[in-house]
């Protein structure tokens, strides 16, 4: 759409800028061709209609920058009434040059200087259709002017036609560059979309998978190793069975282990905190810092993953929403309780309002599922600091 609007704009804005030559051309061939001047007076005529054409050549066709320089416009179009005046004025054959003048002062006179150049232009084209000035009696003076007002009319009415369609047509560019930004924009935020959809998905998928295998084949697992070990007199089968069942529950737990976020592989969770808060800041130029307090220790990994999901989820809200400029996150290990705090000094919110939003049920079932708590505290101006706290659950060891 805007590209045929473009070339439609494209081939407008030529054929506009050929007229003051084809006007120009035009009565000086039919001109020559039918006058009864005397050679001396057609040559004249002639050579102010050649030096016309390149003036406008000159001035406005080769030097298109100099349009907005009203200096050189006001001189361009000053010269262009003068040759009129004397074509005009000369033969009423060339009283088809007017609507020259009349393109050039709309296009290039600013303001107020436009309705006088319209008006000038309006006493030159009545001016060549009388031959000359109307002879001093009430009639032809009447009618003179009368042609002025017409012409005068005439042009402005153009003019303004002319000033609406410019404005319209810019305005439509405008919507047409504003609706293919939003459609790139809702292309890539889509896009954006499926992936974090996907990763969701993946990442959901290997938490289920991780708490299958840790309900179910670890718990078993151990309450076989329970049993067997309390046997009074282990036979070498029974410690077999211990042996084997001990092997298969470590399997068990290097499994669920292997299943953890990407970002807790080969770190604790400190570091991985301080991972995800650094890519974070690299990405929205926020500044963000992370401080450990208490004994850090490995916990279970359901723990960690709650802890370090609520951290990106938190980081994630305030940058769509709290328009912040700092956040802090601190991580505190007390004895039996772990918590993670994540300031920042955004614009804040009414929790009570958006209780359901920006990610906090989530946060807040994710808590629950290990009897832990999530509370937000917020107020409009003064930043936002979401705090989880759940149970210090150590990392299991296998025996």
């Amino acid at each position: 759409m805007s590209d045929s609007l473009d070339a439609w704009e494209r081939r407008l804005y030529v054929s506009g800028h050929a007229i003051p030559y084809a006007v120009l051309a035009m009565p000086t061939v039919v001109y020559l061709v039918l006058t009864q001047d005397p050679v001396g007076k057609r040559l004249l005529l002639t050579g102010v209609a050649i030096a016309t054409a390149l003036w406008m050549l000159w001035w406005f066709t080769l030097h298109p920058g100099w349009r907005a320089r009203h200096g050189l416009m006001r001189v361009f179009v000053l010269g262009v009434l003068v040759a009129y005046a004397v074509l005009g004025i000369s033969d009423e054959m060339f009283g088809f040059f007017s609507f020259a003048g009349y393109i050039y002062v709309t296009e290039v006179l600013p303001g107020r200087e436009k309705v006088v150049g319209i008006l000038v232009n309006a006493v030159l084209a009545a001016t060549s259709l009388f031959g000359g000035l109307p002879a001093p009696e009430p009639g032809p003076i009447a009618l003179y002017a009368a042609l002025c007002v017409l012409f005068a009319a005439v042009a402005t009415t153009f003019s303004l036609l002319g000033y609406v369609t410019s404005r319209q047509s810019q305005r439509r560019k405008e919507m047409v560059a504003e609706l293919a930004a939003i459609v790139e924009e809702n292309a890539g935020l889509h896009a954006q979309l499926l992936v974090q959809a996907r990763e969701a998905g993946v990442l959901d998928e290997r938490q289920r998978m991780a708490r299958e295998i840790h309900d179910t084949l670890a718990q078993g697992f151990a309450g076989i190793v329970t049993q067997l070990q309390a046997v009074d007199s282990p036979s070498r089968h029974v410690e077999t069975a211990i042996a084997l069942a001990r092997e298969n529950l470590a399997e068990a737990r290097r499994s669920v282990h292997a299943l953890r976020p990407a970002a807790l592989e080969g770190s604790d969770l400190p570091g991985a905190l301080s991972d995800v808060v650094d890519g974070w800041a690299g990405r929205t130029g926020v500044s963000a810092s992370v401080s450990c307090t208490g004994h850090a220790r490995a916990l279970h990994p359901e723990v960690e993953v709650t802890l370090l999901r609520t951290a990106q989820e938190a980081l994630s809200n305030v940058a769509k929403h709290a328009g912040a400029a700092r956040v802090g996150l601190t991580l505190s290990y007390m004895e039996d309780v772990v918590t993670l705090d994540v300031r920042d000094d955004g614009r804040g919110f009414d929790p009570a309002a958006d209780a359901a939003g920006f990610g906090l049920v989530g946060m807040r079932q994710r808590a629950s599922r290990l009897a832990g708590a999530l509370v937000v505290e917020s107020e409009a101006g003064m930043g936002t600091v979401v705090s989880v706290s759940v149970p210090a659950i150590p990392a299991e060891v296998v025996r």
